[in-house]
């Protein structure tokens, strides 16, 4: 009869443990993404006023790789982590850089696409973009970005104006309130192309090749960490990210 018993309280312990691992599995299924909705042509609010862009399109297949019903979130740049650690949602893709300061807040997924840094400024005008060449120059970069870490580090003679935005920094480089702009080399190249920044060109060779790109999540969510790598190498191999690719730039950019 104990024996008995003690199987019956196993099966209802069993029963018990698959319907909460379900509900886990359930609860887990619906993602927040968060993202900035201010840097085209990552992502950035339509006429619509829905968000979109490369890094809203790579969410969505990666969400419809991992089988996973996922919601978007604008949020301001300067925020975006502490908005992440307060759970307003449940990873960030905003064009993040994987960066050693942010590990100490944030874990990583594996790149999802390689950036580089590149300064622009006005057409016909001569810019030496080496430490001596920019001193004394107004150099415009959005505020917590790799581009803002660089020229702090790089670039100590300039006079350095920060934005919290990087649409901000266009329209005060557009104006002639700085010399030039470090950014996103693609981000750059967006903006060169619009009615705004027609008269404005590339200055010089990137300053920076190898800067990674990664979906940032809290610590300690190693499962959904995992899940996501898989997925990015997913839609990498199936030709997913290609097709994505394609929408927005003509070079392969993973």
């Amino acid at each position: 009869m104990k024996l008995i018993k003690a199987i019956r309280m196993l099966g209802v312990a069993t029963l018990t443990v698959v319907a909460l691992g379900s509900l886990s599995a359930k609860a887990g299924d619906k993602l927040r993404i968060g993202t900035e909705g201010a840097y085209p042509p990552f992502n950035f609010v339509d006429s619509k006023g829905e968000l979109q862009g490369f890094d809203v399109d790579i969410a969505k297949a990666l969400c419809a790789e991992m089988k996973a019903d996922c919601t978007f979130v604008k949020q301001d740049w300067d925020g975006i982590i502490p908005a992440l650690m307060a759970r307003k949602f449940d990873a960030i893709v905003a064009s993040m850089s994987i960066t050693e300061e942010r590990k100490k807040a944030v874990d990583f997924s594996e790149r999802y696409y390689t950036n580089k840094l590149q300064f622009i400024g006005k057409k016909g005008q001569m810019i030496d973009i080496s430490a001596a060449g920019l001193k004394g120059k107004s150099i415009g970069a959005q505020r917590a970005t790799i581009s803002s870490s660089w020229l702090e580090k790089h670039r100590t003679d300039a006079k350095t104006k920060l934005y919290d935005t990087q649409e901000n920094a266009y329209l005060d480089l557009a104006s002639g309130r700085l010399d030039a702009i470090l950014a996103d080399v693609f981000v750059n190249a967006e903006w060169l192309q619009t009615d705004a920044g027609k008269d404005f060109e590339f200055k010089g060779e990137p300053v920076f090749k190898d800067d990674l790109i990664g979906i940032a999540v809290r610590k300690g969510q190693d499962d959904l960490r995992l899940r996501l790598n898989a997925a990015i190498k997913a839609i990498v191999a199936n030709g997913t990210y290609g097709k994505i690719n394609a929408k927005y730039f003509p070079v392969d950019i993973y």
